[in-house]
């Protein structure tokens, strides 16, 4: 099952975590250039439409680094990065398993997409907008603005 919302594709199927809704978009920079923006929690609350805020010692994730969200509505969530390597990185938010993350390489630059669980297909439309954000945030971060 794969369908699309304009620039980024959805599709079920199957993951490091089992099956999942995977939301991918193709992105004009390279794997590196998203990769930081994807792990830098500074820039969280720049491309994470349900974030406004982060507090966490560790600048980027790395497996085993903790901290809490701040979410729309203004309630502060723990979190903890429960995987972070070969460009991926899992999380647990209030200790429920989240969005998985993660970039490939792809011949026009890179793929940014996230990995949700079939129970939340509502989440969807909030992470094709973190997949558009993320691109302009790779591209403008690959322009040196």
């Amino acid at each position: 099952m794969a369908c699309s919302l304009g620039d980024t594709a959805v599709e079920l199927t199957s993951t490091p975590d089992g099956r999942r809704l995977v939301v991918r978009r193709v992105v004009d920079a390279p794997v590196e250039a998203v990769w930081e923006a994807l792990t830098d929690t500074e820039r969280w609350p720049e491309w994470g439409p349900s974030i406004t805020a982060v507090d966490c010692d560790d600048r980027h994730v790395r497996a085993g680094t903790t901290g809490r969200v701040r979410v729309v509505g203004g309630l502060w969530l723990p979190f903890e990065i429960e995987t972070c390597e070969n460009y991926r990185w899992t999380w647990t938010v209030a200790r429920v398993p989240a969005t998985g993350h993660f970039v490939d390489p792809h011949q026009d630059g890179s793929v940014v997409g996230f990995e949700l669980p079939v129970l939340a297909a509502g989440y969807v439309p909030v992470c094709a907008r973190a997949c558009a954000r993320l691109a302009d945030v790779a591209k403008t971060a690959r322009n040196g603005e």
